[in-house]
């Protein structure tokens, strides 16, 4: 990817790249309606945009004036010799930081990126305090960059930081840097830092941000991908981007079908079931493990939202077993929720609170659930996941939250994308 510096430090009146204004009609050489340089250096012009005075020394000025006057006649073939008598008669550090800004824009004129360094390299060399801005090591280390400089480009970005260490632009443009010379792990650190910077300002961080950080954290098999998409989706929900977050938990992670399905639940609830392979893997899986009548119910959705074709035999094979599977259990789950509640132990319970929740009674489910968690032989941990999932499909947001929030172990990874979700909700 291509780095374009777009900040002040390269504003140009013409052309695509911006530059602040020239130079020397900052400090009063032209037009002739302002103030000369040739006049007493005691006098200069205020900056146009606001900034410091210059002092241009009265052995240089002379020699300043001409190239300003060269360079803004693009008089390529002066210019050269111009800017060289500038630099060998330049006395102060506003002398070299003006003739840098002026080669800065005979660079920018041709789109000479190579020049256009050398410009920001004497800019940053000047002494005056304007060459030690971050703008101008941000264009530095883009042009470095550009030109496959990595560390270069590297150490521009981290003197920025120096100066500026909540520049966010600098943050993000390390991060690159980082990546392409094998340092993905610290690039992934960097964008977080940027998102975690953004938002601590009240300002929302830019959903590319979180992309960037999602492509290169799964890419590189870094365990925090499954945590950035949760982020990012927190932050930018949407049905799309639900599908690919909880996509990325899942082949970044070793699911059991446990939590297979309470991923795909979870997809269900964020409307972010897409196409044949989403209800194929999710209804295949809910039949394999008992759950006929939840599956029989998610084709059933999937049939009225046209995601999926009755008449494909995938489909229609698949739902005459769920058909058949679950005939009967409904009608039996009143009868089997009085045996549960009796029951000592908790398996009957959770048997239970798990047909009523695949058949969308998401009340009586949790009621169940609560049942099982004061029982013997319980898995407290997937006992609150799923009674925390009920909760929440039934609109129950703080209890939902507690029941999550306790969720822990094999489930505590799936309970926060379900947090997250909660968090969405009104």
């Amino acid at each position: 990817m291509k780095l374009y510096p777009t900040t002040a430090a390269l504003a140009l009146a013409s052309g695509s790249i911006a530059f602040a204004t020239p130079a020397l009609a900052q400090y009063g050489s032209a037009p002739p309606s302002q103030p000369s340089l040739s006049q007493p250096a005691q006098a200069p012009a205020e900056p146009a945009q606001g900034g410091r005075k210059f002092n241009i020394s009265k052995q240089a000025r002379k020699e300043i004036v001409e190239l300003q006057t060269a360079v803004n006649a693009k008089d390529v073939a002066n210019i050269p010799a111009k800017l060289a008598a500038a630099q060998a008669k330049a006395q102060s550090a506003d002398d070299k930081y003006v003739i840098a800004q002026l080669q800065l824009k005979v660079a920018v004129d041709a789109n000479n990126e190579a020049a256009m360094a050398q410009a920001l390299e004497a800019m940053t060399q000047s002494g005056a305090p304007e060459g030690g801005t971050g703008m101008i090591y941000v264009n530095l280390g883009k042009i470095h960059y550009n030109a496959k400089a990595f560390d270069k480009a590297s150490a521009a970005f981290e003197h920025v930081l120096q100066l500026e260490p909540s520049n966010t632009e600098a943050m993000i443009l390390l991060a690159e840097a980082r990546n392409v010379q094998g340092r993905t792990g610290e690039g992934v650190a960097l964008i977080q830092k940027a998102i975690a910077a953004q938002t601590a300002t009240g300002k929302k961080a830019d959903e590319a941000w979180y992309k960037r950080a999602v492509a290169l954290a799964y890419n590189a098999n870094l365990a925090v991908s499954p945590t950035i998409a949760r982020e990012w989706v927190s932050a930018y929900p949407s049905p799309k981007n639900w599908r690919d977050a909880i996509r990325i938990y899942q082949t970044s992670s070793k699911l059991d079908d446990s939590s297979l399905l309470d991923s795909m639940r979870l997809a269900q609830a964020t409307g972010a079931l897409s196409g044949e392979n989403d209800y194929f893997r999710f209804t295949n899986t809910l039949v394999n493990k008992g759950f006929a009548g939840e599956a029989k119910t998610v084709l059933e959705q999937g049939f009225a939202a046209n995601s999926i074709s009755k008449s494909r035999p995938t489909f229609s094979q698949l739902y005459a077993v769920a058909t058949t599977k679950s005939q009967g259990d409904r009608a039996s789950l009143g009868a089997s929720a009085a045996a549960a509640l009796a029951a000592p132990d908790a398996r009957k319970a959770m048997v239970t609170a798990d047909a009523y929740y695949g058949y969308g009674d998401y009340s009586k489910a949790a009621e169940l659930y609560r049942a099982a968690l004061g029982k013997s032989g319980v898995d407290k941990d997937l006992a609150n996941l799923r009674l925390g999932m009920s909760l929440a499909r039934a609109g129950d947001k703080a209890g939902a939250t507690a029941a999550l929030n306790a969720a822990g172990g094999a489930q505590a990874e799936v309970a926060k994308f379900w947090l997250a979700y909660l968090a969405t909700k009104a």
